[in-house]
């Protein structure tokens, strides 16, 4: 992170990245230096509430965060900046949105955790439009226009007030990870499935396992068992996916499967007031399939670059991630986030699904949203399928390649409902593998 002096002193010209986080309440102007240079500007974490009238003299400027300030109003200059690819406000307070702020080159649009009760209808007009993060806001309702942004991969609704999902939404060609949790259009916890209540204060809080947007993974022993345990503590705020209450509820709901982390109970922390799940600690010699989307490739994962999987691996995951989607579909559950990341694999392709923060439950009473519900997750399965090929160890594309990638066409046929369901995709694996093509 460069420094607020640097830049005043003219140390950064001809920068093309620049990162300033200094408690600032007003822009600072020289940043318009950088004009024929800057392409990455991220002013997260400060105090601003407005932009400069000729911000867009920044015309090589791609991506702009600007998270965690006290912006009310989107600004509208934002419009006028040719080339902007990626914008992020997570965390402010705007509440409004005016049609020209909108810049029709955006791929990627972060508005988590504001108050925006309506978007501009101008947003219908970002065909390049990949990944939109609403989570935590105010709508009630979507424009019909964003039924125009025909590459819409990734949505986040998640905790809005949102009565009902429009049809054209489920049929957009492209939507493959959806979340809509926290909305009165998703479904309530069924109260007949609960966990295990476990005393916070029988467990031992060792090191840190991870962290993710929702909350800390931690290891923990636990008074009477000989085996350590992971102890999930959520933050208790909207991240990015919805509220944890709803990841803790479809975490519980999902229930027994060999591919999922098994849930061994929840916990409530009583001197912080934050709730968590106990889970099976997964054995260390799992390693992480994939890696989470950069700001280039937005919607896909990216993989080690010496990672290669055999035709045995690769059938064992998809078999295994065909089969815990079936098992949550069928429960009304979409994970909302099946993405290699959120996988762990064995030597053997033996796979651990997990992370249900981006998790929905929708009603399966009505059957064509129930399969329009599932086969939108198809289409992220098809992009599984189309990574897993891309690590394909052998140098030809065999048999068992052609297959796979037939397979991988079908999940993303344009027309929604002529896609199959998961049930036949596993039937469709058994069969590659019972023919010896592995």
């Amino acid at each position: 992170m460069q420094t607020l002096e640097q830049l005043k002193r003219g140390e950064l010209n001809g920068c093309t990245s620049l990162k300033l986080s200094a408690d600032m309440e007003t822009f600072p102007m020289e940043i318009l230096d950088l004009a024929d240079t800057l392409e990455y500007l991220d002013l997260s974490a400060n105090r601003l509430s407005e932009l400069p009238s000729d911000f867009s003299k920044l015309r090589k400027l791609k991506v702009f965060f600007c998270s965690n300030n006290e912006f009310t109003v989107y600004p509208e200059v934002l419009g006028d900046c040719p080339l902007l690819d990626i914008v992020g406000f997570k965390a402010n307070h705007i509440g409004q949105i005016s049609n020209h702020a909108i810049g029709q080159n955006l791929r990627w649009l972060i508005l988590t955790n504001n108050m925006i009760s309506a978007l501009p209808a101008s947003i219908g007009d970002c065909h390049r439009l990949e990944k939109l993060m609403l989570a935590g806001n105010k709508l009630t309702e979507l424009p019909n226009e964003l039924q125009h942004c025909k590459a819409l991969a990734l949505l986040r609704l998640s905790a809005n007030k949102i009565e009902i999902l429009p049809d054209w939404l489920l049929s957009l060609p492209k939507l493959s990870w959806l979340a809509f949790s926290g909305n009165p259009c998703s479904r309530i916890p069924n109260s007949e499935i609960e966990a295990p209540l476990i005393s916070y204060d029988s467990l031992e809080i060792q090191d840190k396992l991870g962290e993710g947007a929702s909350g800390t993974i931690y290891r923990a022993s636990r008074d009477g068992m000989l085996q350590d345990v992971a102890v999930k503590v959520f933050k208790g705020d909207v991240t990015s996916d919805g509220f944890p209450e709803d990841e803790m509820n479809s975490s519980i709901e999902a229930g027994d499967h060999d591919t999922l982390v098994k849930i061994i109970g929840k916990t409530d922390d009583p001197y912080e007031s934050k709730t968590g799940l106990v889970m099976e600690l997964i054995p260390k010699h799992y390693i992480n399939l994939g890696n989470p989307p950069s700001l280039k490739t937005c919607t896909r994962d990216v993989f080690n670059s010496d990672m290669q999987l055999s035709d045995l691996q690769i059938i064992n995951i998809l078999t295994s991630i065909s089969s815990v989607a079936n098992h949550l579909h069928q429960k009304g559950i979409m994970h909302g986030d099946l993405y290699a990341h959120n996988m762990l694999i064995d030597e053997s392709g033996k796979t651990l699904f997990g992370d249900f923060g981006a998790a929905t439950r929708y009603d399966r009473v009505h059957l064509a949203f129930s399969n329009e519900m599932e086969r939108i997750e198809v289409s992220a399965f098809g992009y599984l399928v189309d990574d897993l090929l891309s690590l394909y160890a052998s140098k030809d594309q065999d048999t068992f390649y052609h297959a796979l990638n037939a397979l991988k066409e079908s999940c993303h046929l344009a027309d929604v409902s002529s896609r199959p369901n998961f049930e036949q995709i596993e039937s469709i694996l058994a069969e590659i593998k019972s023919k010896n093509l592995v």
